[in-house]
């Protein structure tokens, strides 16, 4: 069975998948089922730290060139605040990653992405905390000549 999850791994999932199904227990690949269902678990705290990366970029944007506002940034912030929510939803214990330590963690790489983006240099320390970033209310008045900006 090692040898299948290293040559197909879909073959090696849809065989551990009949196993487990059928109740043949002692010829499943047991270490790296182990293996995969702790990254499940990782895939899922990435997604959600993830989203929180893209709204602090965008938070960044809005707050430092507030020029350039558009519906576009708006509607990533709403867009990846709802998924936050989702996750949650799905998986409550996800909200452990919400705190100070992950919120400066996901700030640098959301600082650099900004940063090259608009060419501005920004705090080092992030200007926010978890419930401003997940909560504050974005809003916006579109000019004629800023419609859809990205």
């Amino acid at each position: 069975m090692k040898k299948l999850y290293e040559q197909d791994y879909s073959q090696w999932a849809e065989t551990m998948a009949d196993l487990l199904a059928s109740g043949n227990f002692t010829q499943l690949d047991i270490e790296n089922l182990v293996e995969e269902v702790r990254d499940l678990s990782k895939r899922e705290r990435d997604r959600l730290l993830s989203s929180l990366r893209f709204i602090l970029h965008h938070l960044l944007k809005w707050d430092y060139q507030s020029h350039k506002r558009s519906r576009s940034w708006q509607n990533t912030i709403s867009r990846e605040r709802d998924n936050i929510g989702l996750y949650l939803e799905d998986s409550p214990s996800l909200n452990q990653y919400l705190n100070n330590e992950s919120l400066e963690k996901i700030y640098r790489v959301a600082r650099s992405d900004a940063m090259r983006e608009i060419g501005l240099n920004l705090p080092k320390t992030c200007p926010y905390n978890i419930e401003t970033a997940l909560n504050r209310l974005i809003e916006i008045e579109i000019t004629k000549n800023n419609s859809d900006g990205a």
